[in-house]
């Protein structure tokens, strides 16, 4: 039997009040499952990412209900006292720009997330290398930034994502900077990840050509989302 990662259950988002008040995502409701992969597709302010932070317990929603990872988030209000520390355990995030730490090398990017939930520098550091070496960026962990192109910085980023061990992975245009080669491994990469490990991954992209590598398809046209069969 399939388990629900994430449970959305008609949230919506209204920003402003009265008549200035505008509705970004509408009673949206779906789950997705560990070891799905998921596209969130839909022009430019279609309420995309509103609806990817909502489930980041980044946003807070206007009403509905959200659970991930067997855990209530939000039911017309947050059930947790810490949103942040939520985002460290359950959450891995990677975003189109890879917003690796400058002064920081490869392992020490990889390590930061870790060490702050708590876990000692050596399991921390294993952990990395672990992660580096099954992303093929193994031989980079005392690289900086600068020194990467920019599909190695993606992986370091993807690395950075899953030091947590976490059960959620949500992607905001993680291709989107790179060319079609690199952007076509990346979402390899991600699908590879997300069957291996029992992930949920769900990825904000306007890119079409990458949609026969999701499990499935969420349409997000003028805050309505909407199911569509994967290719």
């Amino acid at each position: 039997m399939k388990k629900a990662v994430i449970s959305v259950q008609n949230m919506c988002k209204t920003y402003g009040e009265g008549e200035g008040a505008v509705t970004a995502i509408k009673e949206a409701t779906f789950e997705i499952y560990a070891g799905e992969t998921v596209a969130l597709l839909g022009p430019s302010g279609s309420g995309k990412t509103t609806l990817i932070t909502m489930i980041g317990c980044i946003t807070q929603p206007t009403s509905g209900k959200l659970t991930l990872d067997g855990d209530l988030m939000y039911d017309e209000a947050w059930k947790i006292d810490d949103t942040r520390r939520i985002r460290r355990e359950k959450i891995g995030f990677i975003f189109q720009a890879h917003n690796l730490i400058p002064f920081l090398n490869v392992m020490e990017n990889v390590t930061i997330v870790p060490q702050m939930n708590g876990v000692k520098s050596d399991a921390a550091n294993q952990t990395a290398k672990e992660l580096l070496d099954y992303l093929g960026v193994g031989d980079k962990l005392t690289k900086m930034p600068s020194q990467l192109s920019g599909g190695q910085s993606q992986r370091v980023a993807i690395a950075r994502s899953l030091a947590n061990t976490p059960k959620i992975i949500l992607a905001d245009e993680p291709t989107a900077a790179l060319d079609g080669e690199r952007a076509l491994s990346v979402m390899q990469l991600l699908r590879k990840l997300a069957h291996e490990q029992a992930v949920a991954i769900v990825v904000v992209t306007h890119d079409e050509r990458m949609l026969p590598l999701f499990d499935r398809i969420l349409r997000v046209e003028d805050g309505v989302v909407k199911e569509e069969l994967g290719t």
